[in-house]
């Protein structure tokens, strides 16, 4: 009974839209799921009568009953989506999942997860219903948020993190190919060379850091980034880790290794990003230095830059074929497949950011490599 005492109205149901229309119940479910043919004359006469019975639609609850599947995908992003739309390779490759999403009819659900509170998500999380989440945008290594969603017996993809064998990963090489960025700055004969990194941990501030923040990096892909430039130059090289992946900050974490005298300043300095990268370019304009006449810079993710006027050296990482293969790994074990981990191939483009180191002669520039 309704709270005044009088019965509810119930709610118009699809057999009566049918009946009312004169067509069978397959029918008028063909109309509304627009995934049969049927002549427009039916159509209409059945949205007519959907009309006039006040049926707005089959109930998407009482159908994931039915089906075992909600139609949706939780993507977890850590920190506030403002940081993550701002980001152009964050952008590339939520839209890279979203294609692939919506070409199996497929909702995508953003859960934005606080750094300094991740178990709020969990909360979130429990109160929609998913058929699988993919954590899209690497993330900490450690994620309260696994131990939730495996208890309810839903699948997840990641790339890179969280770090747990219930987790299947869509994987690159960051350490080799940060790796290689250091390595083509070696050949070009640079041996002052510093590092900015993105946030090793959450809650990081903009600041130098050393071997130990590094080794006690929550966040895989900035520790895996940072042990390969240490595998090339060593691990006391300068590094200066970003409170955020972005110019902003990029320059202010450049400023603290290249305001020092000349005969301490890196010739050279390796990104973890490529908005890091444009970071250290103005803050090497800013004081003066010309790129790459006096500083290399190199980069990695190999974003769209057309407000950058140099070609940026930097690591190519494909941002929307990455999302769509995320995708379909997602949409794979929402459908109830075994799907294993995966990797995607990097490759280093040698843009116009890079040179000898002053005052030395020009050796021969290196081709594209792995």
């Amino acid at each position: 009974m309704a709270p005044d005492g009088q019965t509810r109205a119930r709610r118009p149901t699809l057999k009566a839209v049918a009946e009312a229309a004169g067509v069978s119940l397959s029918t008028a479910s063909l109309v509304f799921s627009g995934r049969g043919p049927v002549a427009d004359t039916t159509a209409a006469r059945v949205r007519a009568a959907a009309r006039d019975l006040g049926y707005a639609g089959p109930d998407p609850v009482a159908s994931s009953l039915r089906h075992g599947r909600t139609g949706t995908v939780a993507v977890v992003v850590e920190g506030r989506l403002l940081h993550a739309f701002r980001d152009p390779f964050a952008v590339a490759l939520l839209d890279g999942l979203a294609q692939e999403l919506d070409e199996a009819a497929t909702a995508m659900l953003l859960v934005a997860q606080r750094p300094e509170d991740p178990a709020s998500a969990v909360g979130r999380l429990a109160l929609n219903a998913v058929d699988a989440v993919a954590f899209a945008l690497c993330g900490p290594r450690d994620n309260p948020v696994v131990a939730h969603l495996a208890g309810r017996g839903i699948p997840m993809v990641g790339a890179g993190a969280p770090v747990d064998p219930r987790v299947v990963q869509l994987l690159v090489d960051d350490r080799g190919a940060s790796a290689g960025a250091a390595r083509h700055l070696a050949a070009l004969g640079h041996r002052r060379v510093a590092h900015v990194a993105m946030p090793l941990s959450p809650g990081a501030v903009t600041g130098r850091a050393g071997p130990a923040e590094v080794a006690h990096a929550a966040y895989p892909d900035s520790r895996d980034r940072a042990l390969g430039f240490a595998d090339v130059f060593g691990a006391r090289a300068p590094l200066a880790q970003a409170a955020l992946p972005d110019v902003a900050e990029g320059a202010a974490a450049a400023r603290l290794l290249l305001d020092v005298p000349a005969d301490e300043r890196p010739t050279a300095v390796v990104a973890q990003s490529d908005l890091l990268a444009v970071g250290v370019v103005r803050a090497a304009g800013a004081l003066g230095l010309r790129v790459p006449a006096d500083l290399s810079v190199t980069g990695f993710d190999g974003v769209e830059l057309p407000w950058f006027d140099a070609v940026l050296t930097t690591v190519v990482q494909p941002a929307e074929a990455k999302g769509r293969r995320l995708g379909a790994m997602v949409l794979a074990l929402a459908r109830g497949e075994q799907v294993a981990d995966a990797e995607l191939p990097l490759s280093l483009r040698v843009g116009t950011t890079s040179g000898p180191p002053p005052g030395s002669a020009a050796p021969p520039r290196p081709g594209r490599s792995g």
